[in-house]
């Protein structure tokens, strides 16, 4: 094993979306064989890496988006930040003063969190940003861009140009190619949690569903007009049967299970469970949340790749279109290979020896 010289490491991790947290516990488990390290994060996050990392987190106020009828409400969202903002600030101050007394990194890693990105800044040590969304403002997108996505696609660049800029490297995290246009930045695999990376793949009759933005009615009735197929249905936490969809509780283990031995995947345009169906090599229907060019980006390289297909309207024959061309997809999704997280690991790794 090489030596690593300690180091002292702040991590901040986003609130929105449960992926940042999944992903940066992977890492921060990483970098715990080594180095020490702090956390800062809100809401859902803070909440689930304070259990994974007792007494290694400080809780921050975040930003939360506001969503109806599964799609991003932008001047909603806009009015609520600016609403809490004086008040978030003053307490992030306050955690950040904390901070300041009881440890002072060597280096700040960011998930596109802003607080420790500027406490880095203020500190003039180096900061790494590792997130999957800079793809979108240091890369050239190999995807056509409808002109209704215009706005979208320009919003979120300039969000991610000025949220943190200026960082010493970016490792983008992603399933797809793209060409790096900027300096300072380099691709990873899509970062794993241990119990996919163990998880073995079997191709059963099932379906695998998450979808937290439509309502429960509009989604059973269109699966129920696919026949002859089984959806297991994740994402409205209730245990119940209609027709031919399984609505089941959360659990990690039934998720994971599901997933590893479903014949499908359908979802939104998330990028952590796509990047998990697709290291287990099944075919993706994203139907993206609107308003996120994110996902609209993710779906389209699914659908650039073969990996699966994009649904810009979510009805029976789309899905029934994907299912009928599983076999399709699959020749493509079989060919993606990734070695779990060591190539992460080991490009942080020499990062990090370049700044200690």
């Amino acid at each position: 094993m090489k030596h690593h010289k300690y180091m002292k490491i702040l991590y901040g991790v986003p609130g929105e979306g449960m992926g940042h947290a999944t992903r940066s516990k992977v890492i921060i488990t990483h970098l715990l064989e080594n180095h020490d390290v702090r956390i800062v994060s809100s809401n859902r996050a803070f909440e689930f890496l304070n259990k994974q990392f007792p007494n290694r987190v400080y809780e921050i106020k975040g930003l939360n988006f506001i969503y109806k009828d599964g799609e991003v409400e932008k001047l909603k969202t806009l009015q609520s930040i600016l609403k809490k903002s004086p008040h978030d600030l003053f307490e992030n101050i306050t955690t950040y003063k904390k901070i300041h007394k009881e440890f002072i990194p060597d280096i700040v890693i960011t998930d596109f969190e802003t607080s420790a990105y500027l406490y880095g800044k203020y500190l003039k040590v180096p900061i790494i940003d590792i997130d999957n969304i800079q793809v979108l403002s240091r890369c050239k997108l190999d995807i056509k861009i409808p002109s209704k996505e215009k706005f979208n696609y320009n919003l979120a660049k300039t969000i991610c140009k000025y949220r943190v800029p200026d960082c010493n490297h970016y490792l983008l995290s992603t399933f797809f190619d793209a060409e790096i246009v900027k300096e300072q930045t380099d691709f990873i695999p899509p970062i794993l949690r241990n119990e996919i990376i163990n998880a073995k793949t079997v191709y059963q009759n099932h379906i695998l569903v998450y979808q937290t933005s439509s309502s429960q009615q509009n989604l059973t009735k269109i699966f129920n007009e696919v026949v002859n197929e089984k959806f297991l249905v994740y994402g409205f936490n209730i245990d119940e049967t209609k027709g031919n969809c399984i609505l089941k509780k959360f659990s990690e283990d039934g998720f994971i299970n599901d997933l590893a031995t479903s014949k499908a995947v359908i979802t939104n345009g998330g990028y952590s469970l796509i990047s998990e169906a697709v290291y287990l090599k099944k075919p993706v229907c994203s139907f993206p949340i609107k308003n996120q060019f994110e996902q609209f980006m993710n779906a389209a390289y699914i659908e650039k790749l073969s990996y699966g297909k994009h649904l810009t309207e979510f009805n029976s024959k789309g899905i029934s279109e994907f299912l009928d061309n599983l076999n399709i997809y699959r020749t493509s999704i079989i060919c993606y290979t990734q070695k779990g997280n060591e190539d992460t690991f080991n490009k942080l790794d020499v990062l990090l020896s370049k700044y200690n």
